[in-house]
């Protein structure tokens, strides 16, 4: 059984810092920077584990 969450995070900007927070307490804080390149590694990582479902 898998421990991935199924529900998405939370994202908002606090005093210039993307701040996430996600189920069980998880949060963190990133610079827009951070954030950017975070959101393109998220959105690659997602392609691919979706393009390893089966049919």
């Amino acid at each position: 059984m898998s421990d991935a969450f199924s529900e998405p995070m939370t994202v908002q900007v606090v005093e210039n810092e993307v701040v996430v927070l996600g189920p069980d307490g998880v949060g963190l804080s990133l610079t827009p920077a951070a954030a950017e390149e975070s959101g393109r590694r998220l959105i690659q990582a997602a392609a691919d584990a979706r393009a390893e479902q089966p049919m």
